[in-house]
């Protein structure tokens, strides 16, 4: 296993902690009106890991995964909407969300090949890297959020 791999599992798994037992209000709960809800950032960090995954190893991804991936810009890192709906985004989702993108991208940030490491692909802010930097930023991109969220959670009213 790779130190990124290392990273990625533990700041994932403090991700799915942070929200496995959220319910649909806090899930949709934003500490001010510019911020992603929690449902959303979870969305995010898995649209990310399928967007960069998918471009390093040339897969096609299915209607689903390819509606997350669009959650590694729209409504983040641009001013379109974000591609689910506050009422799409339900704990069932999320759930969903977290282990599709651990089944699909965890085999790659586990153990990348060659190949997969020297890969280019177009970031989710847009510059070109390779797989060595997607590994990078993906070790510690769900620890970013997972951050967010539990700052949320720590706010006066977010909901019980």
């Amino acid at each position: 296993m790779t130190d990124f791999a290392k990273s990625w599992q533990l700041s994932r798994g403090r991700l799915r902690a942070e929200v496995q037992d959220m319910n649909k209000a806090q899930l949709d709960y934003r500490i001010h009106a510019n911020s992603l809800s929690a449902g959303q950032a979870v969305i995010h960090v898995v649209g990310v890991e399928l967007y960069f995954v998918a471009q390093l190893i040339g897969a096609t991804l299915d209607e689903k995964q390819a509606r997350v991936a669009k959650a590694a810009t729209e409504g983040v890192v641009n001013d379109n909407p974000f591609p689910f709906s506050d009422e799409e985004i339900t704990p069932e989702l999320v759930k969903w969300a977290l282990d599709e993108g651990e089944r699909f991208a965890g085999p790659h940030i586990e153990n990348p090949s060659p190949e997969f490491l020297a890969g280019e692909l177009k970031s989710a802010l847009g510059p070109m890297i390779t797989g060595d930097g997607a590994l990078a930023r993906l070790g510690f991109h769900s620890g970013y959020h997972q951050g967010q969220i539990y700052l949320c959670k720590t706010a006066p009213d977010f909901p019980v």
